[in-house]
């Protein structure tokens, strides 16, 4: 069995060998490069497969930690990792092999596949890693690998000032990781998974959970900046300087990196109520941020830029209300899609001249729409019900399944017009409940396929985390209304001025760029060599 698990790390050592060529070689023989690096990568998708069959068949895939003091080298894969490492495997091959027509001809081909196979083998490390230390280890890789792609183009003055932005929330992410890692390595005296995932997990249910607290708070700061949460969130929207490819693997893969080390380390950040609060308060604002800025965008990559911060702060908010296997889901979904319409993005004039859209007299009235608003509320509580799943003792679900049915308050109002139909409405009510039981089947089948893997939900704890949660729903709602009340009032200076700022960022990416500058000024143009 410890064999099986062991080559599991031919996964990552198969992309490290094409990623440890030396660039001039690599571009010397760019065709080369790139059916290498998608052989390793059809490798890496393979074992992946194979390790996730044998984790049905036999149970978690662990090794003992080849090194010295429990720090080394070693794998440790269960539902979680599994899940995540075919994942990035699969996006990893669909990338490469994409990238094999998109950048035929550069001169720096071959070292744009050396670099991306560089970084795709750095965050499957990641994800297999059996101990603390290797997941640092692969984790500062990550940055540097992805540091290095965007500068790509390296005399794009946007690409240097993100990749300066990157650099620096990336520093301190990792001090954070090590700090956490020192503290737990001080209470408990190992760095290996199996240890000190149990040692957590007593000191949860001994209550004593202050030696719990400084690491889980450092860790999600380093989750944070690692998923370009605010205020830190400039510079992703800053990579569209560099290739189509990447852009796709970052928004895809790498960027994922901070929720999984979340639901990685989910025993030693769960039980501390600050760190949750935390990420629910921080991945919260972020959601309600980019989720607006997102609508004002008038470039297709930035757009999804802002759509991948709010979906980050989605995420993260997840997991500060305790619902984990919700967060796996959503890095599921969400990582799938983005890939997609980044590498199609080339698509979407087609798209767009393809699609129907609405008249803009079609807009809703705003009590209506309110209303379809709050008739969301009963719905995901019934349905949750139904499920088994209440407020009270998975308040993360169902505040979850509230927000994505606001997603149908347009349908559902605009079947509250002045001439109603019963049947319009209760085929409007009846799709809210399918997308409701899709929701709530989704999140169970992956809560029982990550049992053990992850903490179970958290149930509310007092009224701070009721206040959390009611204000949560009140937040995304009142979001949601805003947007429509924009939308039908687009001609109104007010919300013409409203739009402007929003469309700008509300100017935080322009004073951290001037930060940026100040610190650290622009200089020559930086080689990808």
């Amino acid at each position: 069995m410890q064999s099986l698990s062991w080559l599991i790390l031919l996964a990552p050592i198969s992309l490290f060998a094409v990623g440890l060529t030396p660039v001039q070689r690599a571009n010397a023989a760019p065709h080369r490069m790139a059916a290498a690096a998608l052989a390793a990568g059809i490798v890496a998708f393979c074992i992946a497969s194979v390790s996730g069959v044998a984790l049905a068949l036999k149970g978690t895939l662990a090794t003992p930690t080849f090194g010295v003091a429990g720090i080394g080298a070693g794998v440790y894969v269960d539902a979680l990792a599994a899940a995540m490492f075919t994942l990035v495997a699969f996006i990893g091959v669909v990338v490469l092999r994409y990238s094999r027509n998109y950048l035929d001809g550069d001169p720096n081909q071959g070292a744009f596949f050396k670099w991306l196979a560089f970084t795709l083998a750095a965050v499957l490390t990641l994800i297999v890693s059996g101990n603390l230390a290797l997941l640092i280890a692969a984790w500062i890789a990550t940055s540097m690998g992805l540091h290095r792609l965007l500068l790509f183009y390296p005399e794009r003055p946007a690409a240097q000032l993100a990749a300066k932005k990157k650099f620096i929330a990336s520093r301190i992410g990792d001090l954070c990781l090590i700090g956490a890692a020192a503290s737990l390595w001080q209470s408990y005296g190992t760095l290996q998974f199996p240890q000190l995932f149990a040692a957590a997990k007593a000191s949860a249910i001994s209550g004593a959970v202050a030696e719990l607290t400084l690491p889980a708070l450092l860790i999600v700061v380093a989750a944070l900046l690692k998923s370009a949460q605010l205020p830190f969130h400039g510079w992703l929207v800053e990579v569209m300087e560099t290739p189509t490819p990447v852009s796709a693997l970052l928004h895809a893969g790498v960027i994922n990196a901070g929720g999984f080390l979340v639901l990685r380390l989910a025993d030693i950040v769960a039980p501390s109520e600050s760190a949750l609060h935390v990420l629910a308060v921080v991945g919260g604002a972020t959601a309600l941020f980019g989720s607006v800025v997102m609508l004002t965008q008038t470039s297709v990559k930035v757009s999804l830029a802002y759509s991948t911060i709010a979906q980050m702060g989605f995420m993260m908010l997840e997991c500060g209300l305790g619902a984990f296997p919700a967060a796996l889901l959503h890095i599921l979904a969400h990582s799938l899609y983005k890939a997609h319409a980044f590498l199609s993005s080339g698509s979407v004039i087609d798209l767009a001249r393809a699609s129907w859209t609405p008249s803009p007299g079609g807009q809703p009235h705003p009590a209506r729409f309110a209303l379809a608003l709050a008739a969301t509320l009963p719905i995901a509580f019934a349905v949750g019900a139904l499920f088994n799943t209440g407020l009270i003792e998975n308040p993360g679900a169902v505040t979850l399944a509230t927000i994505v049915l606001m997603s149908l308050a347009h349908l559902v109002a605009n079947a509250l017009d002045e001439k109603t139909k019963p049947y319009v409405l209760g085929r409007a009510l009846a799709l809210a409940a399918v997308v409701a039981a899709v929701f709530f089947t989704l999140h169970a089948g992956v809560e029982s396929l990550v049992a053990g893997a992850m903490p179970e939900a958290a149930p509310l704890r007092g009224a701070e985390d009721a206040a959390l949660v009611v204000l949560v729903i009140v937040s995304f709602g009142a979001v949601t209304l805003f947007q429509s009340v924009m939308a039908r009032h687009a001609t109104s200076p007010f919300w013409q001025a409203v739009y402007v700022h929003l469309s700008q960022g509300l100017y935080l990416n322009t004073l951290a760029n001037r930060a940026i500058l100040k610190l650290w000024p622009r200089r020559a143009a930086l080689s990808t060599n």
